[in-house]
């Protein structure tokens, strides 16, 4: 009987048997197109400033910058499984946020004019290479793969069966051009989302179906004026500004009305979105939190009502009450959002940006 069993093993495969990751046909990602890149002029293809700016900003913006948050890889493929190697440039750990947000890939394919989660590929080391979703129709679809939110890459593959096809998209999603540009931190950043789709910007590009450009940088949007100018060569069709909890008041009061007018001069017309503060759960609790997160808000929505006084008519303002919901359970620690928190966020700024980008 036994051997019976065995035979009909090796002629029928038993459902849902795994597919190695080493027996798929890998293609460099740099032959495909890249979505949600600000700047053609970077040292390396997955990097978020120019060049240009090395010996410019402050060394902690210039490292953030080598992380990939916002960035995509789009291609269509008729392949049955897709797996990826790829390996990160610093192999990065934090006690309070998943390796899959921090350096992971995440997979989504285009169902009906909607981008739908298909898996996530979790990291094992600095070099990493998965199966990410196997045992799919032979159909080609569209897919786009989000690239890690914490760490950079130095490089990365995608593997298909080995009779398929994997080729550039056909359709212009989400589209290119005119892209949303967010400048902010941390919580602008991704952390700390479960995984890269998650992040609130990314959110917002798939319910728009625009790109995005993500320029947060992790405790350093500090509202570098260089930033700013390389933010206003950007072709955009919105700018959002959350940066508040990487500034004090002195801070504010200092350089953000400098950076918003770099880059009002090259963006006339362009909207021009200031986000509050969002009202931490903890801040209930520590007072001297409390105090400086609506000292900072009042000092935005100051800065704010001065601009529409010079007569600024495209520049918008978004209020902190609603925008992480009221049920203080949309963070992990008090201040960095969980996937509850971005949801909230997201669906808090579409309608705000969806009326201003169009």
């Amino acid at each position: 009987m036994k051997y019976l069993i065995l035979s009909l093993i090796l002629i029928f495969p038993i459902a849902g048997m795994a597919i190695s990751a080493d027996s798929l046909k890998y293609v460099d990602a740099a032959t495909l197109p890249l979505i949600g890149k600000g700047f053609e002029d970077t040292q390396n293809r997955y990097d978020r400033l120019p060049a240009r700016l090395e010996k410019i900003t402050r060394p902690p913006v210039w490292n953030l910058s080598k992380n990939c948050s916002g960035l995509a890889i789009r291609f269509r493929t008729n392949s049955t499984v897709i797996g990826a190697e790829w390996e990160v440039t610093n192999d990065a750990f934090m006690n309070h946020f998943t390796m899959t947000g921090i350096k992971g890939l995440d997979l989504y394919c285009l169902e009906n004019g909607e981008w739908q989660f298909v898996n996530s590929a979790r990291p094992s080391a600095k070099v990493s290479k998965v199966v990410i979703i196997q045992n799919m129709p032979k159909q080609e679809k569209e897919y786009m793969l989000y690239l890690p939110l914490y760490d950079g890459l130095e490089s990365i593959e995608i593997g298909v069966a080995e009779n398929a096809e994997i080729l550039p998209p056909e359709i212009n999603s989400p589209k290119k051009g005119k892209p949303v540009v967010f400048y902010g931190t941390s919580i602008t950043q991704g952390g700390c989302a479960s995984r890269a789709g998650m992040a609130y910007p990314n959110i917002l590009s798939r319910m728009l179906d625009r790109e995005i450009v993500n320029l947060g940088f992790s405790g350093n949007g500090k509202l570098d004026l260089e930033v700013a100018e390389a933010m206003a060569a950007i072709d955009a069709s919105c700018f959002v500004i959350d940066c508040l909890p990487n500034v004090t008041t002195e801070l504010m009061n200092e350089k953000y009305v400098r950076f918003y007018e770099t880059i009002r001069k090259m963006n006339q017309e362009i909207p021009i979105i200031m986000i509050e503060n969002i009202l931490y759960p903890y801040m209930y609790f520590d007072q001297n939190v409390h105090k400086l997160i609506l000292e900072k808000n009042e000092t935005l929505k100051q800065i704010f009502k001065e601009q529409k006084a010079k007569g600024d008519k495209n520049v918008f303002y978004v209020k902190a009450d609603d925008l992480i919901g009221d049920s203080q359970e949309a963070t992990v620690d008090g201040v960095h959002l969980t996937d509850l928190g971005f949801m909230n966020i997201a669906r808090e700024l579409y309608p705000v940006l969806k009326k201003h980008i169009e």
